[in-house]
């Protein structure tokens, strides 16, 4: 097993504020989604099911999904295989400032928030993104993949991962579209079609002596259009319930990915699907792996309420924003840990 994270006296003062997490016993789930179409099941059955999950919850897990279970279990070897080693090997690949792929820890940041480490990994190797958000500043600049050299097929196994992966974001995002009354997703695979900048994530979440301290994750939202969450039998995804604020469990189903959508259906729909908080936790006994693939557009797409969904009775509540410059503020924030706000959909939010 890898090297284990520390406690420091900076870390503690840190986190202290933090609450004790507290269980939640409740029998309200996440609902859970059988992709599969059949006589017995129709389209229009499957895309009521992802309406409500996304109108009630934002999440949803899915089974019968395509995937093939062996080349998850691959992924899973080697990642475990990647984080095995000491963390001097896996820095040979760290991300830093000028370039977010690859492996990063808390002593990357130089400012613990989050107990896990990480490797990242673009789906299409060198995409270019602008330098920040500001209207004027159009310098575009590249992110590129660090592959390891062990374990061995460590590479060729992500890469296959990714794309399957994104032929699942696909069918996923057709049927959320299906789902808003859209005739389908062909008006909006040109966002992703060529130069799209999604990433997988493998997290690593180590055991963790003092639980009640920290988070795996913190709260937040997801920017992109959807997350496909992989994660094992351990668990820790926890959604904040919608209806009163509570955080649920999102329990292990094997095989089933966990879908989540994101700031940007937030925006396309016009709000009505909300993108929801979630947070992970973290295991005193058991390390925990989770494997996201972030399913963004290309750097030069806007993003805004689409047209089919907004008239006079429902205005649109967004003016629209470029992603690249969103995505490349958002990441710039996330690495140096600035003490301001970090940007977020509601900046673009219009009065109406």
């Amino acid at each position: 097993m890898g090297e284990a994270l520390a406690f420091d006296p900076a870390f503690i003062q840190a986190i202290e504020h933090r609450p004790e997490l507290e269980p939640i016993d409740t029998v309200d789930e996440v609902p859970t989604i059988d992709l599969s179409v059949s006589d017995s099941r129709s389209i229009e059955q499957l895309v009521s099911e992802i309406a409500s999950a996304c109108e009630k919850w934002g999440f949803f897990q899915v089974i019968n999904h395509g995937v093939p279970v062996e080349l998850h279990a691959r992924l899973d070897k080697a990642a475990k295989s990647f984080f095995d080693q000491t963390v001097e090997e896996k820095r040979n690949v760290k991300r830093d400032a000028a370039n977010a792929m690859g492996f990063h820890d808390a002593e990357n940041t130089k400012n613990v928030r989050d107990w896990k480490e990480v490797f990242d990994f673009l789906i299409r190797d060198r995409t270019l993104i602008p330098a920040s958000h500001e209207p004027d500043d159009t310098k575009l600049r590249v992110l590129s993949n660090q592959w390891p050299q062990y374990p061995p097929g460590f590479r060729e196994t992500c890469e296959e991962y990714a794309r399957e992966l994104e032929l699942l974001a696909d069918k996923l995002l057709g049927l959320i579209c299906l789902s808003l009354g859209l005739p389908g997703a062909e008006g909006l695979r040109g966002y992703f079609k060529d130069d799209q900048t999604s990433v997988v994530r493998l997290n690593h979440y180590p055991p963790c002596p003092s639980p009640n301290l920290v988070l795996g994750v913190g709260h937040h939202k997801d920017a992109g259009a959807l997350t496909i969450l992989a994660q094992d039998g351990v668990g820790g995804l926890q959604v904040k319930r919608k209806s009163d604020g509570e955080w649920i469990p999102v329990k292990p189903i094997p095989n089933a990915y966990i879908v989540n959508i994101g700031d940007i259906v937030q925006v396309w729909s016009n709000d009505k699907y909300e993108s929801v908080e979630h947070r992970a936790v973290v295991n005193t006994e058991k390390e925990r792996f989770s494997f996201p693939f972030f399913f963004f557009p290309a750097h030069h797409m806007m993003v805004k309420p689409l047209e089919e969904l907004v008239n006079d009775q429902n205005p649109s509540k967004y003016r629209e924003y470029n992603w690249g410059k969103f995505f490349c503020t958002r990441n710039r924030s996330d690495y140096q840990k600035q003490k301001v706000e970090n940007i977020q959909i509601d900046h673009f939010r219009l009065l109406v």
